[in-house]
């Protein structure tokens, strides 16, 4: 062998005897794993099963009432499950990801409801829209007109989306002028101008005549969601079909969704949304499994699912067979908290958990995602540079392992004491919690962007490509199904965390709900903290129930993450 001393004894065994001892080896080894597999789904699966049960209270039904969801949901449903198990495992995992992508887009559509009513309203939104684009026009304006001027580009790049959406406010000076040992005041500046350049966004919102909120949700909302899915299609497909169809689909889903909650009594914009979010990723996978032809026998399982429950509920309403009385119900989602445990909700909790998640992704993932960027493609790997950046490599790794509680000191001490900014607001635990899941990203990102194949950096230089657009063009497409499972595990992770949020202030109870990032706020696992501590034990009802919330929350999440780690590993 290379490298081995040549007087090294070498022990010689025979075959059987090596085989042997290797076998048992391994199969201890197996059976280890397994047990420690099992007992772990089992612990979690039992923790599932005690808070569902105190949250919906099953048993709390007319036995009749299980009787009937026995014979029409429950039945079929493990049948059809066990064929898929047994006969056909490619459509029982096209049935259970169709069933999974219609309660995900469910969730984001959720997600995008609060942010529309609590935060900005259609119009501002047209505007906010409208704004970015004339800011992008500019970029591409300039882009065209000088090519070759790079950095002068970088300078309109930054500014133009400032200025659309912000415009050149008003100056306030007051500055006053002191000595400095006695602090005996010589003079003042005082300067006051009024508003420079109005925004893009400002002269949108002066328009005294604008269309019908849902409409313009259509428009904002569902056309451009419609679009990235139908470029995604025509990309997959190597042609132009499905560009249009998915546009003009996801305008008349988002129609027909307005229509249809208006008809049901419901807010239109909330069908808009939900429907957007619901049917157009639903239509972009049936695509994908009908192009594919493969796990077709998968697609009758969600049918099989609704219409099973259609008809218990259709059935026990027409005998009259009482369910359950849960305490997760919609009212405790779209209630705010109170004394009285009965009448406890966590839709404030819920607002602010939401707004938070957006601080999040968006602060630690762009900053994330270009760290790893910088570590992985342009970081020198020798000289004291090198050095340095291997440094900063295992300073990232140990800060992915430190509690979550110095991470809400350090926000204390940045944000609150540093800056100024006022605790337990928005802005101060989305900064505070994205700097705990900052390492994660980047280290998640790294190894994503490193698992890309040399030779496809080689084959892109090779073409005459530069190091931006290898890393463009190449790298990222090939490493962002990793990153984005990465980042998702992450916020899931974000979401349940109660430690920073002690230490920066959130309120452990709040009544309204943030109408801002500035604004003060509560959070889920907050309100579970509190609820934990109240002395009358029916708040521990509550707490379980917001526990299932925060938990299908984080499953949900985590089920996304697989999905597209299982779709990329399959493109492979």
């Amino acid at each position: 062998m290379a490298g081995e001393p040549a007087d090294t004894p070498v022990s010689i065994e025979s075959p059987s005897e090596t085989e042997s001892v290797s076998r048992f080896r391994g199969l201890v080894f197996e059976a280890v794993c397994a047990l420690a597999t099992v007992f772990g789904i089992a612990v979690v699966a039992a923790l599932l099963v005690y808070v569902a049960n105190d949250a919906f209270r099953p048993f709390s039904a007319d036995p009749r009432w299980h009787a009937v969801f026995l014979a029409t949901l429950v039945a079929p449903v493990l049948a059809l499950s066990g064929y898929y198990a047994v006969r056909d495992r490619a459509s029982g995992a096209v049935a259970f990801t169709s069933l999974g992508v219609p309660v995900v887009g469910l969730l984001g559509g959720g997600g995008l409801l609060i942010i529309f009513r609590e935060l900005i309203g259609p119009q501002e939104w047209l505007a906010t829209v409208v704004a970015l684009l004339v800011a992008a026009g500019a970029v591409e304006l300039h882009r065209r007109r000088r090519s070759q001027a790079a950095l002068e580009r970088l300078l309109v790049l930054l500014a133009a989306p400032v200025l659309s959406l912000f415009g050149v406010p008003a100056l306030s000076v007051h500055w006053t002028f002191a000595t400095p040992l006695t602090g005996t005041e010589l003079f003042t500046v005082s300067l006051a101008t009024p508003e420079l350049l109005p925004s893009v966004r400002e002269l949108l919102l002066l328009v005294p005549v604008l269309p019908v909120g849902w409409i313009l949700l259509v428009a904002t909302v569902a056309v451009p969601t419609g679009l990235g899915f139908g470029l995604a299609v025509s990309r997959r497909r190597d042609d132009e079909r499905g560009l249009k169809e998915f546009t003009a689909g996801a305008a008349l889903v988002g129609v027909v969704g307005a229509v249809g909650a208006m008809l049901a009594g419901a807010a239109p914009n909330a069908g808009v949304l939900l429907a957007t979010a619901v049917v157009v990723p639903m239509a972009f996978y049936l695509e994908g499994v009908a192009r594919r032809g493969e796990g077709l026998q998968g697609l009758p399982f969600p049918v099989v699912v609704v219409a099973g429950l259609l008809a218990g509920v259709a059935v026990t309403n027409a005998l009259g067979f009482a369910g359950p009385d849960p305490w997760l119900d919609w009212s405790f989602l779209t209630s705010a908290t109170s004394r009285t445990p009965t009448r406890a909700g966590i839709y404030p909790a819920l607002v602010g958990s939401v707004l938070i998640v957006v601080v999040i992704a968006l602060t630690a993932f762009p900053v994330g995602v270009g760290a790893a960027i910088y570590l992985e493609e342009y970081a020198p790997n020798s000289g004291r540079m090198g050095r340095l950046v291997d440094l900063i490599e295992i300073n990232i790794g140990n800060l992915a392992g430190v509690p979550s509680v110095v991470y809400g000191l350090l926000g204390l001490a940045l944000f609150v004491q540093g800056i100024g900014l006022r605790a337990g607001i928005v802005v101060v635990g989305g900064l505070t919690v994205g700097l705990l899941i900052l390492p994660i990203v980047i280290i998640s990102a790294q190894e994503s962007i490193r698992a890309v194949p040399g030779s496809m950096r080689q084959a892109s230089y090779g073409m005459g490509a530069t190091r931006w657009q290898t890393t463009k063009k190449v790298v990222l497409p090939e490493a962002m199904p990793g990153i984005l499972t990465g980042t998702i595990l992450a916020l899931g992770r974000a979401i349940g965390e109660t430690a920073p949020l002690l230490m920066i202030g959130v309120a452990s109870s709040v009544r309204s709900t943030p109408q801002g990032f500035f604004d003060k706020t509560g959070a889920m696992p907050r309100q579970i903290f509190s609820w934990s501590s109240e002395i009358q034990p029916e708040f521990r009802y509550g707490v379980l129930a917001a526990g299932v919330v925060t938990l299908l929350v984080v499953l949900l999440m985590n089920g996304t993450a697989i999905v597209l780690r299982n779709r990329y590993q399959r493109s492979e």
